[in-house]
């Protein structure tokens, strides 16, 4: 069975400033992979994140993202969201005075507007959102609270999955959703992650460890060095490097 292309990167160089982090990148994602990136800190992981979520202080200095067979390179982040791409944040931020739950509508109706779509008025939301809620095993208190303030890194971190699967994104980027989590809250977010996942979206996850790989196998694991991906294998890369070290990459 042939799979469709989701997104395709080429030869992507971006700078921050003067500064170019990411080095000459090509990756390629069907619909319905899960793909892993892992490498040592400081080699362009998060920054790969952003640049493919649009983030506005990194800029494109060569290359191409083509996501859904449209070249979206130069479209501005909210463009990019309504096109399907959703990125859970390493480090959510925490909104003073924004309600979860007031959040949350305007982002799915907005993007029910840029799809041409019918809006929901707050009690159809409600109804939706609570559906959610269950489907993630969170609790609904959370609606009532600003968004993320006073959240645990656990249940920031939950919450992050919560907006995936609201906004049911064609491409879900997890900036490392794995860190601060204890075993409990680490199974619930692989749990939802798999249950998530179907043959017309993908996902791209973020990680320093393995041991979220012990609750989702991926299609791909990539190894990042010096702002490009250097190496490809499949789950078992992720345990080697475990065990020896990204000098095990070296000697493959």
């Amino acid at each position: 069975m042939i799979k469709e292309n989701l997104l395709s990167i080429e030869n992507l160089h971006a700078n921050i400033g003067n500064k170019c982090i990411i080095n000459g990148l090509n990756l390629s994602i069907n619909k319905g992979e899960i793909h892993v990136i892992m490498g040592k800190n400081g080699s362009g992981k998060s920054t790969l994140a952003k640049v493919i979520a649009g983030h506005p202080n990194y800029k494109v200095t060569k290359g191409k993202i083509i996501f859904d067979h449209n070249d979206i390179t130069n479209d501005e982040v909210n463009i990019r969201s309504h096109k399907g791409i959703f990125l859970a944040f390493q480090y959510p931020i925490e909104i003073p005075g924004v309600s979860n739950i007031d959040f949350l509508r305007l982002a799915y109706n907005a993007k029910q507007k840029a799809s041409l779509k019918s809006e929901l008025d707050p009690l159809s939301f409600f109804d939706l959102i609570n559906q959610k809620l269950n489907e993630i095993d969170m609790d609904p208190i959370f609606l009532s609270r600003d968004v993320n303030e006073g959240f645990s890194g656990g249940e920031k971190k939950k919450n992050e999955i919560l907006q995936m699967s609201l906004l049911n994104s064609k491409l879900s980027i997890l900036d490392e959703i794995d860190s601060g989590l204890d075993i409990d809250a680490l199974k619930n977010i692989a749990n939802n992650i798999n249950n998530f996942i179907n043959k017309e979206v993908s996902i791209l996850l973020i990680t320093h460890y393995q041991r979220l790989l012990d609750y989702i196998t991926p299609n791909y694991v990539h190894i990042m060095s010096h702002g490009k991906i250097v190496y490809t294998g499949d789950k078992e890369t992720a345990i080697n490097i475990e065990k020896y070290g990204y000098d095990y990459i070296e000697q493959v």
